[in-house]
């Protein structure tokens, strides 16, 4: 994506004597690959990439460690509300459980759903009607269970106390994620993306990230000092040193061992960023440079805060479905997540458009934005059944890692969900992940947080801001989005209908953000009068080549040619979920129901360039 990143012709990260690439066609499409769209060019690897085994697992890592933040997050937060404020070790589980079940998703959506290099995790948009759950009367946790002496956490009547909670958030979640399936596999969203164009993005994708400057900068506000050396070192490294080659010893099977360029900066910022910063983080802990006390200023920069948590964890632990026993469900609960769902579906299509700008791939057709939702709904349904008090969905602070690493290559993300598996397998290497300094991944959040807000503006390339219009719709769309969030917020007692459920649905709706900016331009842009060029809507359908259109079934069709070379009966293809052939001839994908054609700034046709119908 250009416009979030400098455009310019990226090296291959590995090459030999200038002349020699360390990667051939046998691990990879090369970059100097003629096919390769010219929207992907400033890409390390792209989406068809497949770096060599070593890279993928490193950079699989390096994306597990952006979304740790969010991932340990969700179960600590809901600690309280589960009664387990005073538990680490169940604590633990529930971070264990999270993150095998983000595994299970991020396979499932790499292989099944919108097949773009989309990490799944735990979402923050559960959090709200989960927490206002359990804030009433019925599963408010008893005045005993908030004194740490009171509370034996091997006792019977404990446990039956915190488990009861989660199975009441699991059968909520199962109830609702089912709407998210429905919603998805029948194709009501992919119907609802022909009236959505980049009026509707721009806001919805910038709030994903805007409303979250506050959470951001009170992690990195823990101390300054650290939080700045992180945000130093990943814009050292991603944007300075990103050209600079670091040479490797390189041993071929045919070539004795020799040294090749290795890009390592420009492919692991993150990486190096957070370990050089936890590292760091160790040195002043040992030396207790530090404050040792709770209260002193910078105490949560210490890398032993959380080592009870390290200390109490198995080394082995296997999740598996009803662990806490059988889910319960209420109406309060599930109305309160649906509302969760949605504002979660709101934000993954902005999340697929941001990724597929990111690695250069064409905008995802209907087909594949309604298999991806339908997948998040069935992930939904599997963090259920598992039992992380939590759901599932695209995970932003991964998408702003690909414009910062430029690695968009699909078996990275494989690599990711294979990572996530494993830690939470292994009880030990999880909990110890789970320590590293909160300022250290408050430095990184405000990188990435950035990037995501500056990938939603970038949208507007393709609409008219002359107009007047437009400009109307996008402020006043983004504006609102932050406004309307933060006064509900501030007054939740002015919107009591008396109806329990229906206050829930509300507050959820209108302190999300990205909901509420995102509905804003959805309904502006498609009720104020206005062209298709005025709005965008040509650019960002046009088609550059006519190898695009094959470009799309390579990048969104399913594995292995499932519903092209098989499973292509007449029945399948009515599935609005099922990659589907044109009657132009094998290969060609429709990916809108506009007729486009070339033309130039002034939006004028081009005197005998070809008219493209998809």
């Amino acid at each position: 994506m250009n416009s979030a990143t400098t455009s310019f012709e990226c090296p291959d990260p590995l090459r030999g004597d200038g002349v020699v690439n360390f990667h051939d066609d046998s691990q990879g499409r090369k970059k100097n690959d003629p096919s390769r769209s010219p929207s992907s060019s400033h890409l390390v690897y792209g989406i068809l990439d497949i770096p060599p085994w070593y890279l993928s697992i490193f950079l699989g890592i390096q994306h597990f460690l952006t979304a740790l933040g969010g991932l340990v997050a969700v179960p600590l937060i809901l600690a309280k509300g589960l009664c387990l404020q005073h538990d680490p070790l169940t604590q633990s589980y529930l971070i264990s459980t999270i993150f095998f079940v983000s595994g299970i998703c991020t396979l499932l959506q790499v292989f099944l759903g919108i097949r773009l290099p989309i990490l799944q995790g735990g979402t923050f948009a559960f959090l709200a009607p989960s927490l206002s759950m359990l804030s009433l009367p019925t599963w408010k946790c008893p005045e005993w269970t908030l004194n740490a002496s009171q509370v034996n956490t091997s006792s019977p009547e404990f446990t039956q106390e915190w488990q009861k909670r989660i199975r009441e958030l699991q059968g909520a979640i199962m109830v609702a994620s089912c709407v998210q399936m429905l919603v998805g596999f029948s194709g009501l969203i992919g119907y609802l993306m022909r009236f959505i164009g980049p009026l509707t993005i721009a806001p919805t994708i910038s709030l994903v990230a805007l409303p979250l400057f506050d959470s951001a900068g009170n992690d990195a506000g823990i101390h300054w000092g650290v939080s700045a050396t992180t945000i130093f070192l990943i814009v050292l490294f991603s944007e300075y040193l990103r050209n600079i080659a670091v040479p490797v010893p390189v041993c071929g099977r045919r070539k004795k061992c020799r040294t090749s360029k290795f890009y390592l900066f420009q492919v692991f910022p993150v990486l190096l960023a957070l370990c050089i910063s936890w590292l760091l983080c160790f040195v002043l802990t040992v030396t207790n440079t530090l404050p040792s006390a709770p209260t002193a200023y910078g105490y949560l920069a210490r890398t032993d805060t959380k080592g009870d948590v390290l200390s109490q964890a198995p080394w082995f632990r296997f999740p598996y479905p009803g662990q806490w026993g059988l889910p319960t469900v209420s109406l309060a609960g599930v109305f309160g997540i649906i509302a969760g769902v949605i504002s979660s579906m709101v934000e993954s299509v902005g999340d697929y458009y941001a990724c597929a700008r990111l690695v250069g791939a064409p905008p995802p057709p209907k087909h594949a934005i309604n298999r991806g939702i339908g997948i998040e709904g069935l992930g939904c349904l599997v963090a259920g059944a598992w039992g992380t008090g939590n759901g599932t969905t695209s995970y932003s602070e991964n998408v702003g890692a690909l414009g910062i690493t430029r690695v968009g290559s699909r078996m990275v993300i494989v690599a990711a969900g294979c990572v996530l598996l494993l830690m939470g397998v292994f009880g030990k290497i999880g909990a110890a992940f789970a320590t590293i300094p909160t300022p250290v991944m408050g430095g990184m959040f405000l990188v990435m947080f950035g990037v995501i807000s500056a990938v939603g503006i970038s949208n507007l390339q393709y609409v008219d801001m002359n107009s007047s219009r437009n400009l109307f719709v996008f402020g006043f769309s983004i504006y609102c989005g932050l406004a309307i969030p933060s006064w509900v917020n501030k007054n939740p007692e002015r919107l009591q209908t008396g109806i329990l459920q229906l206050d829930q649905v509300i507050q959820v709706l209108l302190t999300t953000g990205m909901f509420v900016g995102g509905f804003l331009g959805f309904f502006l842009d498609n009720t104020i009068p206005g062209s298709l060029e005025e709005r965008g809507l040509l650019a960002w359908n046009q088609v550059q080549e006519s190898e695009e259109t094959t470009k799309v079934l390579e990048i969104y069709g399913l594995p292995c040619g499932i519903g092209t070379r098989s499973c292509a009966s007449s029945c399948a293809r009515r599935l609005p979920f099922w990659p589907r052939m044109e009657r132009g001839g094998p290969g060609v994908v429709g990916v809108s129901q506009l007729t486009l054609c070339s033309q130039n700034s002034s939006g004028e046709r081009l005197h005998g360039a070809p008219e493209t119908r998809m």
